[in-house]
């Protein structure tokens, strides 16, 4: 529409043999999500598998990828809602194209928020944690909040070239791929010049096994993070009753799992006594890549008046870098009375950017306004409060 990118990346669980026995839907079809969520159900009535939608690349939707109407101007209502929820249960939250967390104008005392241009009143509906926020809106709204997603990177190539390192980026299409003159060519109108583009992303599966179907269902219940393309770890588990000495644990996730639930998940309802909820949160470097520089998590959260707010807690530093970052954090200021989300923020400290390191290889200057560095992260997907949170979740909002 216009440029503007509603696109969704659809996965199967049962791989080719019955996915393949229908023609698949697509945007020649209709740009509607809601007729894509349409065509996923009739295809899981009439195989018996299973499917969801990732829409991808929001930074760029200008303002329509989480805006509270529909496509067809229509507000958002309950049966909208859940529908999004069922069928798209994970936002792409980094690519190539860039970073779709957050940006300074929403996040003004966020110092890792990533820039990008883009008219004033189209940022709440193009970035993921403001996402996050309006989803706990919608819940008090509607009783189902539409953007309950977990967060997964990709690379958006068009190459088949999975490079993701910014010492092995082999751009999105072929004319991108590494040559002396890639940083000074333009790509289509809506890429603008080539050095824009960003060495990212990737996600990380947290699943029982390595199956299409155990992947498959870990995406499905959220249990993932994204990065931009360096492979960190990143575990976090949220519960009510995590300690500083949980995490010298042999096992971490024996741990996590014993006493509260992993990324993606609700909170357990909380105990009868009260307290607040706690968080067991480690992270560790890519073997050969950049040391950690910060771990965090970043709260949102619903008052009572209906407005909704965001922090971010630093939970372990570390200067000038570490091959591993953990620790255990209480939230302090919890009400149990408010809406919540938290999720882990990994940092790693700046390396060069692509654009530096062919700068170097190829004897050239960088193009004019190109970082010289980037810092790579990971972004877990959160956990959710909600208040008087059932033990057992009902249908449409689990």
């Amino acid at each position: 529409i216009a440029g503007d990118n509603l696109h969704r990346v659809v996965i199967y669980r049962e791989g080719a043999p019955l996915a393949g026995s229908r023609i698949p839907f697509s945007s020649q079809d209709s740009a509607d999500p809601e007729d894509l969520w349409q065509s996923l159900a009739d295809y899981e009535r009439a195989t018996g598998g299973s499917a969801l939608a990732i829409p991808h690349n929001s930074n760029v939707s200008n303002g329509r990828m989480f805006a509270p109407t529909t496509l067809d101007g229509r507000p958002i209502d309950a049966d909208y809602a859940r529908r999004r929820q069922r069928w798209e249960p994970l936002l792409e939250v980094t690519q190539v194209k860039g970073d779709s967390e957050t940006h300074p104008v929403l996040s003004p005392g966020d110092r890792y928020a990533m820039t990008q241009p883009k008219q004033p009143w189209m940022f709440p509906f193009d970035y993921a944690r403001s996402a996050l926020k309006l989803g706990l809106e919608h819940r008090r709204a509607l009783g189902v909040n539409p953007f309950r997603f977990g967060m997964v990177g990709g690379t958006d190539s068009h190459t088949g070239v999975s490079a993701t390192a910014e010492d092995n980026f082999f751009g999105k299409f072929p004319t991108s791929e590494p040559s002396p003159a890639r940083m000074f060519s333009r790509m289509a109108e809506v890429l603008n010049e080539n050095w824009r583009l960003t060495a990212s992303g990737l996600t990380a599966v947290w699943a029982s096994e390595n199956t299409r179907a155990a992947l498959f269902d870990a995406l499905r219940r959220r249990e993932v993070y994204a990065t931009t393309g360096s492979r960190i770890t990143l575990r976090l588990f949220g519960g009510w009753n995590f300690e500083a000495p949980d995490l010298e644990a042999p096992v971490l996730s024996d741990v996590g799992y014993g006493k509260g639930v992993p990324m993606g998940a609700l909170l357990p309802p909380r105990p009868a006594a009260g307290g607040a909820p706690t968080f067991l949160l480690a992270a560790m470097k890519e073997p050969d890549g950049a040391d950690l520089e910060a771990l965090q998590i970043i709260k949102g959260w619903l008052t009572g008046d209906g407005t909704s707010h965001e922090r971010v807690i630093d939970v372990a530093l570390a200067e000038p870098g570490a091959g591993m970052l953990s620790g255990v954090w209480r939230d302090a200021d919890f009400d149990a009375a408010e809406d919540a989300f938290y999720y882990a923020r990994v940092i790693e400290v700046p390396r060069p950017r692509w654009t530096s390191v062919d700068a170097a290889f190829f004897g050239t200057q960088p193009p004019p306004g190109a970082p010289a560095t980037v810092q790579d992260r990971a972004y877990s997907s959160a956990i959710w409060y909600r208040p008087g949170a059932p033990a057992t979740v009902p249908a449409g909002d689990e």
